[in-house]
């Protein structure tokens, strides 16, 4: 069978299956009025902010596609607009059928445990094939058409920037909701988190879907795809072999198979453990994975280096996911250790907090460190292929982790439903219980996306500069002081990117604060329960604000390396993205370990830990989180998409630079 086929085949049983799951959860019973009114205002509120923010994004897209054009070709802006076409579709899928999961995940545990984990957990299944099985579909379809993998490049694109937008826009909305929430709700009215009389708990709700499922699942959407295109570009290249560029998505198409398959180990056993049950299905998935990697390599005749190149890909996977679960669940050191310091107040809390996200570095860049070095000595004759090879490897369980990930916020979501329309304190425990579980899955989920996005953009680079090379010659050296100074220039865009969205995360939660407080102030009777808060102005105000918002941070990453590449030359430019891969690495994983150890050690105190809710921990713990907040779920997890939107439109351009870069002429 050609490679091709295959993955078409791979491509649609993984879209059918989702469909699939997606059927047999909309069968499942939504509970009473109360409920499913309170779902529909989420289901309103999340596809009204993801409509907005794609026709907002769809008009950058339109001017860029005509660019790309007129100043490229034909077939790199139609993939431009499929790339970004499918990414977003992608988002939607997953937005649908997560803000419907929610509802029916809390109706299912009045029934007990398993029956809600099924629920949510095939929820979050359904983003997770549809984001594998569609970019798998709009790669293999692209160059089943040119034949090139050169000519993907704007499919590509049209990825990054919707994750980029996504990501940005997504993160703003969800923090500041969230963050305004807390701050107005626990920490000054002092009532409980879902608490209806919140103004903000809607669009918190909305938040936690916009966020994790539609910003998540473009995220991982274009990382699968661009390391896979990556991978088969330097197969085209550098080893200049058709087999090296079909390779990727053979693997890519044993892998879904892979994940489909261990969807059904995800099953909880005598012991009750819910992460337990969660980690059977992606170890499953990798162990298939594994075995089907070893049956490609053989059919294709390649060597064997290349499958143990994959090997330690999977093994990074792992790595990773046993870091950020250590550095971020309730269970270990770290977060117990921010809890611990919460009794002195919230300044012990940040600087413990701080800590621990600056350590949560280390032992992830080792590993990555491991896996490119491991891969590439034991790739040989290989050389950086057998890295990409890695990258691919470690990118093909995406739709078993992003189930994982999207099961996240539809327990969140089941939580507040049970909480507001007043379920009976069985069921919220077992919502609470899923929900605990399912603030390290999202974590794991952004260590996952941060490491592989580092062995992709190696991919990437070493794309760019087989590119630019076919022009011209050009030498990468550190003791060029051109190289060293955008070298630095590159380290401090990741810092800058950050500040502008933190900074928007804040300015928006302001208004938020001050919304929830003329609320409080003017509409009377909402803490006795008597009158309805007005929800519909806090999700507007946090709609408007991220959609004005994503656009700075967008602009930024794009306009970056065309600036430096033309202006400078393609050795300038060459020392900007390894300075961003670098310093954006880093940075990505202190923000997002460190935002969820201050999130989880506050769970850790509502668990009736130091003096458990409404206590003077507490109250600091809550003072942490909304620090961490913004953290871990905007600047952070957005550093992914800054660092792969530099790195595609280098290569995109790589060409025109490599011809024309350098007008600024030095020395």
């Amino acid at each position: 069978m050609q490679p091709v086929f295959l993955a078409f085949i791979a491509s649609a049983l993984s879209i059918v299956f989702a469909g699939i799951l997606a059927a047999n959860v909309l069968r499942k019973p939504q509970g009473s009025e109360k409920m499913q009114s309170i779902a529909k205002a989420i289901q309103e509120g999340a596809m009204a902010y993801l409509n907005r923010q794609y026709r907002t994004v769809a008009v950058f897209a339109v001017i860029i596609a005509l660019i790309l054009y007129y100043a490229i070709n034909a077939p790199t802006a139609i993939g431009f607009v499929a790339g970004a076409i499918s990414s977003a579709l992608a988002g939607y899928i997953g937005m649908n059928i997560s803000v419907r999961a929610n509802v029916r995940t809390a109706e299912a545990a009045k029934n007990g445990l398993s029956d809600a984990l099924s629920v949510a957990f095939r929820g979050g299944a359904v983003t997770g094939l549809s984001v594998v099985g569609l970019g798998l579909l709009g790669v293999s379809a692209f160059y089943y058409v040119y034949g090139d993998p050169v000519m993907i490049i704007g499919f590509r694109f049209g990825e990054s920037l919707i994750s980029l937008f996504a990501r940005v826009g997504c993160g703003i909305y969800t923090k500041a909701a969230d963050v305004g929430a807390d701050l107005v709700g626990k920490v000054e009215a002092g009532i409980p988190e879902d608490d209806p009389r919140n103004p903000a708990v809607i669009a918190d709700n909305v938040g936690d879907n916009v966020g994790d499922c539609a910003g998540m699942g473009a995220d991982l959407f274009e990382t699968y795809a661009v390391t896979l295109i990556a991978a088969m570009l330097i197969g085209s290249l550098i080893m200049k072999d058709t087999v090296y560029s079909l390779y990727p998505l053979m693997l890519g198409s044993v892998a879904i198979i892979a994940s489909i398959l261990g969807t059904f180990f995800v099953r909880l056993g005598s012991s009750q453990n819910i992460m337990g049950a969660l980690y059977k299905g992606a170890i499953a998935s990798g162990a298939l994975s594994a075995i089907g990697f070893y049956e490609v390599t053989k059919y294709l005749g390649l060597g064997m280096n290349l499958f143990y190149s994959g090997i330690i890909g999977l093994g990074v996977t792992v790595a990773i996911i046993l870091i950020t679960e250590y550095y971020t669940s309730t269970e270990y050191y770290p977060v117990r250790s921010i809890a611990k310091a919460s009794q002195t107040g919230p300044g012990t809390n940040i600087i413990t907090g701080l800590a621990v996200g600056l350590q949560s570095t280390a032992l992830p860049v080792l590993v990555i460190a491991a896996g490119m070095l491991g891969a590439y000595m034991l790739g040989g004759t290989f050389g950086i292929y057998s890295v990409a090879i890695a990258a691919v490897a470690m990118l093909s369980t995406t739709g078993m982790i992003v189930a994982i990930d999207s099961y996240g916020p539809i327990t969140d979501n089941a939580g507040g439903i049970a909480e507001m329309s007043g379920l009976s304190e069985k069921v919220r425990e077992i919502t609470d219980n899923l929900d605990a579980v399912g603030n390290t899955t999202k974590a794991v989920t952004k260590g996952y996306a941060i490491g592989s996005a580092a062995l992709g953009a190696l991919a990437l680079f070493a794309s760019f500069t087989a590119e630019t090379s076919k022009i011209r010659a050009i030498t990468f050296s550190l003791s060029d002081p051109l190289v060293l100074a955008v070298l630095f220039i590159g380290g401090m865009l990741p810092f800058l990117f950050s500040s502008y969205a933190m900074s928007a995360v804040g300015r928006a939660a302001f208004e938020i604060v001050e919304e929830v407080r003329r609320q409080f102030r003017e509409i009377k009777g909402i803490m006795k329960g008597t009158a309805k808060p007005e929800y519909g102005k806090c999700v507007d105000i946090v709609t408007k604000a991220a959609i004005k918002e994503m656009t700075v941070p967008a602009l930024l990453a794009v306009i970056s390396p065309l600036a430096v590449g033309f202006l400078l030359g393609p050795v300038a430019l060459g020392g900007l993205l390894v300075g961003v891969i670098i310093s954006g690495l880093l940075l990505a994983i202190q923000m997002t370990s460190g935002g969820a150890a201050w999130d989880n050690a506050k769970k850790y105190i509502e668990k009736g830990n130091y003096g458990g809710k409404k206590s003077e921990p507490h109250k600091a713990a809550v003072v942490g989180d909304t620090v961490g907040d913004p953290f871990k779920d905007t600047a952070g997890p957005a550093l992914n998409s800054l660092i792969k939107v530099m790195n595609t439109i280098a290569l995109i351009f790589a060409a025109a630079i490599a011809a024309y870069g350098g007008l600024i002429a030095l020395g």
